[in-house]
This record gives C-alpha cells, sequence and structure tokens, in this order.
C-alpha cells in the first residue's frame, strides 16, 4: 500500500486510510498498511465471531515501541465524535458510567478501526443490540495464564484436563492460543443461564482444579500464588469483563495473534504463538477454526428472524437511527446526487409478486435480479445474466435489499456515486414463488412480451411459458457478500419424495436417481459422472446426552470408534479423505471397491474389528499414517479394515446436502440395494418407535451391551451442514463407571482448605493387593465434603494402604484403615490401572473392599 493518503470503498462505505507505511511494530517492521491488510484477511472469520458484541478498544497511535521505549497505549469504550455514521453502536449504562460501543459487525467498521490504530479488539462472552440490553452469555472462557517459571506446556497440561469436564457437560470446547503468554479455552453455551451463574461454574471448576492439582493450578489471582503455576482464571465471564477477540492482534513487541487452535496442535511439543503473517496459510488448511462456537443469529428489531445471509436484521443504531431492510440501501446513496429512489420511511411488509432484472451498465457490465420479498426488493448481481440454458450455472451475488420503487426505474447513476453507469430494464412482470428458504430460492418468472425472457423460453422449447429459475447459495465471498448460484430449471413441476421415518421403509422411488431428481436441484443438477470441485467436508456432532434426543424426530446410529472418511467416487482415481482433507486411499486399498458406488461422495467411518467383530482403535492404529505400498500389504493381512457408510452427500453430480436426513438415508439404502462392495457395509439404523420417549436409552443400553462407545443421534429432519459441529447430529457416550476403595486424602486448597481436596482410591488386584487407581476430587458438594471429611478422620492410620503410589501423590497424604467403597464416573483406564478424569458419584455401603474389581 502507497504510504499518501487515499480513500477507499468497502462495501459502498468510503474510508480515508493514511499514514498506511508508518511502523507499528518497530521489531518485526509492521506497517499500518499490513495490519490493514491482515483484518481484512481474517475479517470473514473473526466478524461472526465478535458480531453483536460491544468492542472494547486498545489503541496504540503510534505503535508497540521497542522494549526500551514502549509505546503510549490507551483503552477506548467510547465512540468519539470522529466516528463514521454508518458504524453500527449500541449505549450501555454502567453503575458509573455510559458508554457507546461500536459492534464490528462489518468488513467497513474493522478496517476502520485498523486505521486508527486499534490494533486490539477485546469484547465479551455476551452480546447487545438494543440500548441496556444484555443478552445471555452465547460462551464460556477459561483465561490460562502462565505464572513465572510456567509456559505454554504447562498450559496446554490443564487444557486437557478441562476439556474432558467440558465433554461431560456436553459443551464444544475451541482452544486459542492468546497471542501473548498462554491458552484461552472457550466452550459454547445455549444462552439459557444469565452470566452471574455463567461465572459460578467457571469458578467452581477452577477451584477444583487447584483443588486436585495444587502443584499445577491456582485459582486466586494474587501474584505471590503463581509462580510455577497456571493461574485458571474464570473471572472473564464476569458480565463486566472482556477478552481479546478470536484473531485479533496482540499489541507485543512482535505481532503475533489470538488464533483458534485444532487440539492436535494443542498437543503438539512444538506448540508456539501464530505470527499474523501465518494466518492467511492457516486459514486456507483450517478454515474457521472458531465456528464451532457461532452462536445462533439474533432476531431483528421488528422480531424477524435471520435474514437468510446468516445476519440477522440489528437492531442497533447506525449513526443514531433504528436499522431497516433498506438501512444498507440508504448508506451507500445520496438522494442529493443520484437519480435512484431514497425512501426515508422504512418499508411496509407486503406480499407482492413482482420482479424486474436489470441490465446494468456500471464499472462492469452484469445483470440485477429483484424479487419482491416482504415489502422490498431481494436483489442478485448476476455478472453473466439469466443462463440460457439448464446445463449452465451462472454466479449470483446477493446485494443489499433495494425499495419497490426501483421496479420501474431506469436511468443514469452519475460517475463518483455507487454503481455509477447506465441502467435499464431489462424484463420485468410477476413470479410464482414454488420455495423461498435461506439457502434456496425456486420461482417462475413471467416476463413481458417482447422481454428479455422471451428469448430463454424460446430457447428452452417453451415460447409463451414462464421461465424455472432456482437461486442457491453455496458460500460468502471475502467480501462477506453471498454467493450463490443461478440455474434453470427443467419445465416438470417439482415432485415430492415421500420417505419413511426410519429412512428406508415405504419409498416410493425406485432408485438414488429418483430421490435425486424429485428435491436435488443442487448447483449441478445436470453433470457428468466425473469430479467437479472438492468434496464436502465432514459434518461433526455435538456431545450430549439422551435426554436431548426425545421424541419422533430422531433417529440413532451406533457410534463407530474408527476414523472419518468422506469418500469421494466421483472419478478415478478413489479418494477417502480425513477431516483435514488428506487422501487416504493408498492406506486402506481393500476399500478401492466403492468406485462400484459411484460417481458419488459419501460419508461413513473406517474401522478395524477385533475378534469378536468389535471396533478396536488399538488395532487401526497400526494401519493410520502408512504410506508405503509393502508396508501396507504387510499389515492388511493381519489388520483388515471395512467401512461403515451412513450417508450419501453427491449422486450423479446431484448436490443432496441439502436435502434432509431421512431422505438422504433413504438414498443411500436404496444405492446400497444393487449390492455393497467387499469390506463395506451401511450403519444400522434405529428409529423412535411409536414416539416412545425412551428409545434413545434403549439403543443406548444396547451400544453398551456390545462394547461400543455410544451411539449418534440425528435429527431426521436436518440437511448436512459440511464442516460444521452441528446441534443436528448428538454423539451420547455409555458412561463408565467404577467402584473404588478410599485409601486416603488429600487436604484441599482455597475454598477447600478446611476440607478434603482429594481422596485417593484403591481397586484390588487379582493377588488381593490394593492397587493405586488414582485420586478423585470432582463430584463433590459442601455438605458432601464435610460429611466425607468426617468419615475418613475416624479411620486415620500412619502408613499407607496402597501399591504403588506415586510420591507426588503421595505427598502430604493422610491415610485410612481401607473399609469403605465409593463409586466413580470415568473417562478411560490407563494401561497402568489409573482411572482418568474420575468424578465422584457417592458412597456404596451395600459393597466391602472384597466386593470391588475391576469393571472392563
Amino acid at each position: 500500500m502507497a504510504p499518501q493518503r487515499e480513500t477507499v470503498e468497502i462495501e459502498g462505505r468510503r474510508i480515508s486510510l493514511s499514514n498506511l507505511d508508518k511502523v507499528m511494530y518497530p521489531a518485526a517492521g509492521t506497517t499500518k498498511g499490513d495490519v490493514i491488510e491482515y483484518y481484512r484477511t481474517v475479517a470473514p472469520v473473526m466478524i461472526p465471531a465478535i458480531r453483536d458484541r460491544p468492542a472494547t478498544r486498545k489503541r496504540w497511535v503510534h505503535g508497540v515501541g521497542t522494549e526500551d521505549e514502549p509505546g503510549d497505549v490507551f483503552f477506548q469504550k467510547n465512540l468519539d465524535k470522529s466516528t463514521p455514521p454508518w458504524v453500527e453502536r449500541v449505549t450501555l449504562h454502567h453503575r458509573n458510567s455510559t458508554n457507546t460501543y461500536p459492534l464490528v459487525n462489518n468488513l467497513p467498521t474493522l478496517i476502520w478501526l485498523a486505521q486508527i490504530a486499534a490494533l486490539e479488539i477485546h469484547v465479551p462472552q455476551w452480546r447487545a443490540i438494543e440500548t441496556d440490553t444484555m443478552i445471555n452469555p452465547d460462551r464460556l472462557v477459561i483465561d490460562l495464564d502462565p505464572g513465572p517459571g510456567a509456559g505454554l506446556a504447562e498450559c496446554v497440561e490443564v487444557a486437557h484436563l478441562i476439556k474432558p469436564v467440558f465433554d461431560d457437560m456436553g459443551l464444544v470446547s475451541v482452544p486459542v492460543t492468546s497471542g501473548s503468554k498462554g491458552i484461552h479455552l472457550y466452550a459454547k453455551l445455549d444462552g439459557s443461564q444469565e452470566w452471574e451463574a455463567v461465572s459460578a461454574v467457571a469458578r467452581e471448576l477452577a477451584k477444583s482444579l487447584e483443588a486436585d492439582h495444587p502443584d499445577l493450578v491456582v485459582a486466586d489471582q494474587k501474584k505471590t500464588l503463581r509462580h510455577g503455576r497456571v493461574l485458571v482464571d474464570w473471572s472473564q465471564n464476569s458480565g463486566q469483563k472482556t477478552t481479546i477477540a478470536p484473531y485479533s492482534l496482540r499489541g507485543r513487541l512482535q505481532p503475533m495473534v489470538a488464533a483458534p487452535r485444532t487440539w492436535e496442535e494443542i498437543a503438539s511439543p512444538d506448540l508456539a504463538h501464530v505470527r499474523y503473517t501465518e494466518m492467511a496459510a492457516r486459514l486456507e488448511e483450517f478454515g474457521d477454526l472458531f465456528a464451532p462456537l457461532r452462536p445462533e443469529p439474533l432476531p431483528g428489531a421488528d422480531g424477524e428472524e435471520d435474514d437468510g445471509g446468516g445476519h440477522a436484521a440489528s437492531s442497533a443504531t447506525t449513526g443514531g437511527a433504528r436499522s431497516d431492510r433498506l438501512t444498507e440501501y440508504r448508506a451507500k446513496r445520496d438522494a442529493a446526487k443520484t437519480p435512484e429512489p431514497v425512501p426515508l420511511e422504512a418499508p411496509t411488509p407486503g406480499e407482492g409478486t413482482a420482479f424486474v432484472i436489470h441490465e446494468h451498465h456500471a464499472r462492469r457490465l452484469h445483470w440485477d435480479l429483484r424479487l419482491e420479498h416482504e415489502g422490498v426488493l431481494a436483489s442478485f448481481a448476476i455478472p453473466k445474466g439469466i443462463p440460457t440454458g439448464t446445463g449452465k450455472n451462472h454466479l449470483a451475488v446477493h446485494t443489499e435489499d433495494h425499495p419497490i420503487e426501483y421496479l420501474t426505474f431506469s436511468g443514469s447513476i452519475p460517475k463518483g456515486e455507487y454503481g455509477a453507469g447506465e441502467m435499464y430494464v431489462w424484463d420485468t412482470g410477476t413470479y410464482e414463488a414454488e420455495k423461498w428458504r435461506e439457502d434456496e430460492i425456486v420461482v417462475v418468472l413471467h416476463g413481458r412480451p417482447g422481454g428479455g425472457l422471451e428469448s430463454v423460453a424460446e430457447g428452452l422449447g417453451r415460447p409463451g411459458e414462464g421461465v424455472r429459475l432456482a437461486l442457491i447459495r453455496t458460500s460468502e465471498g471475502s467480501s462477506g457478500k453471498e454467493n450463490w448460484l443461478a440455474h434453470l430449471m427443467k419445465d416438470q413441476a417439482k415432485g415430492h419424495w415421500r420417505g419413511g421415518a426410519k429412512g428406508g421403509k415405504g419409498a416410493e422411488a425406485e432408485g438414488p436417481d429418483d430421490v435425486v431428481a424429485a428435491d436435488a436441484a443442487g448447483p449441478h443438477p445436470d453433470a457428468a459422472s466425473s469430479r467437479t470441485g472438492p468434496a464436502p467436508e465432514p459434518m461433526l456432532a455435538q456431545t450430549g446426552t439422551a435426554a436431548l434426543v426425545r421424541g419422533d424426530e430422531w433417529a440413532f446410529e451406533m457410534k463407530w470408534d474408527g476414523i472419518r472418511a468422506i469418500v469421494d467416487a466421483r472419478a478415478e482415481p478413489l479418494r477417502l479423505l480425513s477431516r483435514k482433507g488428506i487422501d487416504q486411499a493408498a492406506t486402506y486399498p481393500e476399500l478401492g471397491g466403492l468406485m462400484e458406488l459411484g460417481p458419488a461422495v459419501l460419508d461413513g467411518e473406517i474401522v478395524a474389528l477385533d475378534a469378536h467383530g468389535r471396533p478396536d482403535f488399538g488395532l487401526l492404529q497400526q494401519r493410520m499414517n502408512l504410506t508405503r505400498a509393502a508396508d501396507v500389504e504387510r499389515i492388511r493381512r493381519d489388520v483388515p479394515v471395512q467401512i461403515v457408510l451412513f450417508d450419501l452427500l453427491e449422486y450423479e453430480g446431484r448436490d443432496l446436502t441439502r436435502l434432509p436426513f431421512r431422505e438422504r438415508r433413504q438414498a443411500l439404502e436404496l444405492l446400497a440395494e444393487g449390492g455393497l462392495p467387499e469390506n463395506v457395509r451401511l450403519s444400522p439404523l434405529f428409529g423412535a418407535e411409536d414416539g416412545a420417549p425412551d428409545d434413545a436409552e434403549h439403543v443406548l443400553a444396547a451400544s453398551a451391551e456390545h462394547g461400543l462407545e455410544g451411539i449418534v443421534a440425528k435429527r431426521l429432519g436436518a440437511r448436512y451442514e459440511p464442516g460444521r459441529r452441528s446441534g443436528a447430529w448428538v454423539k451420547i457416550k455409555n458412561e463408565r463407571t467404577q467402584e473404588v476403595v478410599v485409601a486416603g486424602w488429600r487436604e484441599g486448597n482455597g475454598s477447600r482448605a478446611a476440607t478434603v481436596g482429594s481422596l485417593l482410591l484403591g481397586i484390588p488386584d487379582d493377588a488381593g493387593r490394593l492397587a493405586y487407581a488414582g485420586r478423585v476430587g470432582s463430584g463433590f458438594t459442601e455438605g458432601m465434603l464435610t460429611e466425607v471429611s468426617r468419615r475418613l478422620h475416624a479411620l486415620e492410620r500412619k502408613t499407607s494402604p496402597l501399591e504403588d503410589v506415586p510420591a507426588a501423590d503421595a505427598r502430604g497424604a493422610h491415610w485410612v484403615t481401607p473399609k469403605l467403597v465409593g463409586e466413580v464416573t470415568y473417562s478411560e483406564m490407563t494401561s497402568g490401572g489409573r482411572l482418568r478424569h474420575p468424578v465422584w458419584r457417592g458412597w456404596r455401603p451395600d459393597k466391602t473392599p472384597k466386593d470391588v474389581a475391576y469393571e472392563p
């Protein structure tokens, strides 16, 4: 970028950029222009993470400085008078002040903040779009801050202690290396709890970790207690606190960023903070790792839901006036300079069905399709115009809504104004809406005699008839605009394929083609049997419980303990894509028969079975990551694999991901009726019988009886959501329990200083010796701790009754006569016989130590 001042137009907003060559990070030579370019690059993933959250800024007007001479920095909450009027904002009255904050809801606002040297952006865990309205938190954050003598490695250790707790609570979690010292661990919430309750849970978690791991964790902010330990800072869940935003730069000596990470990265011994220059490549490789934390869109000011673009119509103010459907349209136009209609009144919802197609000779020739919908014109810019045949798809970019008055507008938009150039009416008339959803619109356009659509209809062999057009959303472009496809559909009326409630019974279709033809006017409805573009990323499940999936809208599958594979059988060679997009076909050549099912894209799990026919992940590890043909051939004889298929995403070029699961499943079963290749089978599907409320529990119990990990519940009416961890799929694991003998206790810290911090547990081995099984410090209430302490003091002894207690665990322990039996839940048993992540369930007075045994 040039160093002089320049004015740029971003999404219709004019922003003056200056001093682009000013060095903001002297140690790295990073300029303001570099900072602006960085925020432009990460905007598509950063803005959804901070949308509708009051933003506090840390500004370094003259740069961050050097180690010897740090730059001046100041926090800014209020917007000043120089703020552009189009910046969305919200006013909040605090106890001692009233502040008006910006809402960083679009690219122009983010670039403007970068221009004024707001290097760091901090946001709360809650959202607000109206004055003094704080919406319940939709995420919880734990800040792992290493004290002197500790670092990222210790933070990672604590993060791995917290993740199973979140998993057990059914919370999706994402780690973020903060770009400063530690790690922020986020968990998604459903918004049902006020911040006080969320903060209390976070505090209890921190205190429990401190009690269980006093040498590693501290929950107290006092610096004198933090040497060599990690502060588990729960306080940022307060309604008055903020946290550095994901993807934000940090005002450190080096330009590091708060970077969402994978759990695989967190486990790496080479883990380090991310530099801003690394983020573009990370986005290319991983996409938006923070996406699983995205909350549901907020309802708009008039009570309407999401506008279809994934963003609710915000009722935050822009320049002090309440937004409506035409706010963005007005902001881009000056009524004194353009002949276009610029109504000041909010649009009135209506049910009109008029349309207009403009031929727009702007900087680049394109056509604008505008459909009357709810009082405005939903508008799409189509660079190549309406397709002329069913075999072609044209890009359509969803633009801002236009006023109804635009139906009759034509004329010249002056140079220098938004959309400058000549605009003519190419065709106009009325339409019939067959479908209007947030991701798909199907209409029949009836143009005027002699209009542009007349020649399109003649080219299709249907003179005098309407033109049936589908608009299908595909993605969000780099500018934040939505990319759609415009596709001409065949003239037959769309049928409806009737699938059974469990997918596969009572189908009237005769094969997968019948299913696809009925309701899948996807991006490639007439594509040949060849690979056209990347396969979808796998849809992921959230963790939950059987109580979440009651009712007859759910179906259930067993949870297969293997590795996920997207099967791309559209063209030779076969590809078996991992969650990271790595082709695994060479590692599992015995699955080559999957090509017989193509041209198709399927979803499944590669498994290795033990002698009892159960998935064994330990066996599968012997096959993973092998690439040399000789190695694969040697191992496959001893460890063969199968693939369990559970979804059909594309068939003969037709996209099925927008179909409900019940229809995708039936299409998969119809495909399988022709026979499955060797080593390929379908995942059995179980459904709620007559709305029985406990069906999930029955299927879960069956999975436990067969030694399986659990089940996956799938909502029958849900579409496939590539790359998303969706609540439409819920994984439910079988709870593992173990009876234990209590052999001692360790004193607590902090709030537990007067009671018990953790119990030391044993399980009798085959020789009758009490083998050490670990410590448990979670699952206790205050009342339980008092009762446990009373019981144990009465049994205190001087020597340990346990075998092989590690010195670190034995240090400071109080031993007891091993008479009492309790029960815990746990995630897994280590090879050394230690319980991982145990949680106390209670005493078992009906048991004696002789009754206790390992429960595999």
